[in-house]
């Protein structure tokens, strides 16, 4: 009982924690005004324009923190807050997002992996429970399995995504630095937002890999009954 009780509360509370914290970062450092007084939008252009990537146009969407980089059509997508604030959080979010404009243009290996994982992650996302469950209350081994294996492929791509933020965060920091977009006394603050940022996702690989974990512990279970 305990076990199980520490399990979900695990589960739960990481992402929510994970949540509060880049929610508190964006919320404080949102208010804080870059050195540059650059909008978002403007630091996005700066940082693509220094990489000669003149093909990738920045758009601003709709959302809270819906910031992204869609490779297929070659745009930087910014909210509305980050796309024109010229704040320290409006700064780092739009570097972030350029920095995976610059891993596509140079072809970054955790990438184009993880681009070659979305219709494995997708299916096995939406596919995965379905067996698992069928496997567990009709006690079928082999459903279970191929559950388990369906939901291994989504996790995967939970985990390759870690190195492809983080590498994201690293260049959005040394381009912000190298082009004068941040004082030296900013880079603290900088990085903070990515830290936090990159949060969310260390907690649902974690998740998702003790989910997975905790799977695999069932049907091992289940095999040694039949």
């Amino acid at each position: 009982m305990y076990p199980y009780f520490i399990y979900f509360a695990v589960i739960i509370i990481v992402p929510l924690w994970a949540q509060m914290k880049v929610k508190g970062a964006y919320k404080k450092y949102s208010q804080v005004s870059s050195s540059s007084q650059m909008r978002g939008a403007e630091v996005a252009r700066r940082i693509l324009d220094e990489n000669s990537l003149y093909n990738v146009s920045i758009e601003e969407t709709r959302g809270y923190l819906s910031d992204h980089y869609d490779p297929r059509t070659k745009t930087v997508r910014l909210s509305t807050n980050n796309y024109h604030g010229h704040s320290v959080a409006a700064a780092a979010i739009a570097a972030h997002e350029v920095g995976h404009a610059i891993q596509d243009a140079e072809h970054y290996a955790f990438l184009r992996f993880r681009h070659a994982l979305v219709p494995v992650a997708s299916i096995g996302s939406n596919l995965s429970w379905v067996l698992i469950m069928i496997g567990i209350f009709a006690n079928l081994t082999g459903m279970l399995l191929m559950g388990i294996i369906f939901m291994a492929g989504a996790v995967l791509f939970q985990v390759i995504t870690l190195p492809v933020e983080f590498n994201a965060s690293n260049r959005a920091m040394d381009q912000v630095v190298s082009a004068g977009i941040i004082r030296n006394d900013e880079e603290k603050e900088t990085r903070k937002v990515l830290n936090a940022a990159a949060l969310t996702y260390v907690a649902a690989a974690a998740v998702a890999v003790l989910e997975l974990v905790r799977l695999i512990l069932i049907y091992t279970g289940m095999s040694r009954d039949e």
